[in-house]
């Protein structure tokens, strides 16, 4: 029985799978191989790389012009600025996955006493020269996890590959391709040999093109969730299939990821008799969240760089600020998969538009003085008035001590709000988020359920500017817009102001607006 794969590369034999070699342009790099170019393959974690690469090797040594060999130098991560031992964990790994791939055990027989000859800053080289003699074949080496090696071990690592360009093809791999999160170009490495900040463009000068593998798109969603069907009978309703791309736009281990929780995880979902429908999609996005699986950790740990936060706090609080926006730290978060470019800046997609304040707010929420039964109804519906009335007095009394726990300080208010809103609606509820660089605002949508049905809250946050009638009137529109698109009627327009020179009784207000027919409350802190 076949399943949906998160964890490793995927087996087509144990798992519903687009075809690995699908995922590349692969005229594109043979034309690259045959013009013994060497070249770079990045994209965010668990997207397929390695599956990819896996696939490529298998490919070129059945097609039989080339010897081709798959090298993972993760090992060598531990050794940090230890060059000899990282360099070694580099031979041991050419020589354990020749011996098992090429039957070849030249590496395995000659790495001991070539790096005890020619030392850490030399072996790497000669090994591949030494090797490529010796192969009947021209080499094709791919090397994944590159950006996994630190400090001057990577340094060494791609210099030595650099010094032997010259010789390829017969005293040196034909081609190299060079696989990470990141291209090659946006390293930098701090060599503490040579006191310095070496880039890696400086390091490996040698690159001829840097490919990018990519999301799933639609038709590839719905041709993974087809074979699901083709092999249990049990098929995804066109709602559930819409709610996966929407909630991952393609992301591959979230694709993967809900599918299996919806097919594999929860209890209904196992009944083969019923087809997937886009409750289920819901009831695992959550699941998923709130169970911080490890590619979502990862994720969220990249929050507290300093490079990521320069980029993700303009996006939360919507404000664009440009001399505080790095091009080279925006593609550093894009390489991460945090974010896209296309068509705007703006988180990638909806799962992680919840992770990403759920993970700033995680601790915040755990210790509000705030109960959920305190803004519950005896009819089972939200006090929306009285939560928003209590959350205001509390802004009001704590807020500069709040806020100042963020790390995201400029986001803090807007994070106090929506961890104070989590901590209530976890109870029985969810929150759907939209924010991004140039909106000027944050709009929430509190879908609380009851027994009747679902109540739904929308809020709208912004930070005052120039006047405060133009930020309630230009507010107004754009809830009253986000209204229509929740199907709601219940809106709650939030003006946080950050002058500190301002006085509470200022701050604090309440005020009951119509716009277009629509009654909204104004709340101002």
């Amino acid at each position: 029985m076949r399943f949906f794969n998160t964890a490793g590369p995927v087996n087509p034999i144990d798992h519903y799978c687009l075809p690995p070699m699908a995922r590349l342009d692969v005229e594109h790099v043979l034309s690259l191989v045959a013009q013994k170019k060497y070249f770079v393959l990045h994209a965010p974690r668990q997207t397929g790389k390695t599956s990819a690469l896996l696939a490529l090797m298998d490919y070129l040594n059945r097609e039989g012009t080339y010897a081709s060999l798959y090298v993972n130098v993760e090992k060598g991560q531990g050794a940090r600025e230890d060059v000899e031992r990282g360099v070694f964990s580099f031979l041991a790994e050419i020589a354990s996955r020749a011996r098992d791939h090429l039957d070849d055990t030249f590496p395995l027989d000659n790495m001991r006493q070539i790096m005890d000859l020619w030392g850490p800053d030399s072996a790497l080289n000669e090994m591949l020269s030494a090797w490529t003699r010796e192969l009947s074949k021209p080499l094709v080496l791919l090397v994944d996890e590159i950006d996994s090696l630190v400090g001057d071990t990577l340094i060494s690592v791609l210099r030595q590959i650099r010094s032997g360009y010259d010789k390829r093809p017969s005293k040196f791999p034909q081609s190299i391709l060079l696989c990470g999160v990141r291209d090659v170009r946006d390293y930098r490495i701090h060599s503490s040999r040579e006191k310095a900040i070496i880039t890696g463009g400086s390091a490996f000068n040698i690159k001829a093109k840097s490919l990018r593998v990519g999301n799933f798109d639609r038709d590839d969603v719905r041709l993974l969730l087809a074979q699901h069907a083709e092999e249990t009978g049990q098929a995804f309703e066109a709602p559930a299939q819409s709610l996966v791309w929407e909630y991952t736009r393609g992301q591959p281990w979230l694709v993967n990821a809900l599918a299996y929780e919806a097919c594999f995880e929860m209890k209904e979902g196992r009944d083969r008799s019923k087809p997937v429908v886009a409750e289920w999609i819901e009831q695992a996005k959550d699941s998923l969240i709130l169970r911080g699986d490890t590619h979502l950790d990862q994720l969220a740990d990249k929050l507290s760089e300093e490079r990521v936060r320069s980029v993700i706090e303009p996006l939360l609080t919507g404000t664009r600020e440009p001399g505080r926006m790095l091009d080279d730290d925006i593609q550093y978060v894009v390489d991460l998969g945090l974010i896209t470019r296309k068509p705007h800046l703006e988180i990638a997609n909806d799962i992680y538009k919840e992770v990403v304040p759920r993970t700033l707010t995680a601790t915040t929420q755990e210790v509000l003085p705030v109960q959920p039964q305190w803004y519950v109804r005896s009819d089972g519906l939200l006090d929306v008035d009285g939560l928003m009335a209590g959350f205001q007095d509390f802004f009001r009394e704590h807020s500069e001590h709040w806020v100042d726990r963020f790390d995201y300080k400029e986001a803090g208010p807007q994070l106090l709000l929506q961890a104070f809103l989590q901590r209530i609606v976890n109870a029985g509820g969810r929150i759907d988020r939209e924010y991004g660089l140039g909106r000027k605002r944050t709009d929430l949508m509190v879908a609380w359920k009851h027994e009747k049905g679902v109540q739904k809250i929308v809020l709208e946050l912004k930070v005052l500017h120039k006047s405060l009638e133009h930020t309630i009137k230009e507010g107004l529109a754009q809830l009253a817009a986000y209204m229509d698109i929740c199907g709601s009627d219940n809106g709650h327009l939030v003006v946080f102001d950050r002058d500190p020179d301002r006085k509470w009784e200022e701050k604090i207000f309440r005020r009951n607006e119509v716009f277009e027919g629509r009654k909204i409350e104004v709340w101002g802190m």
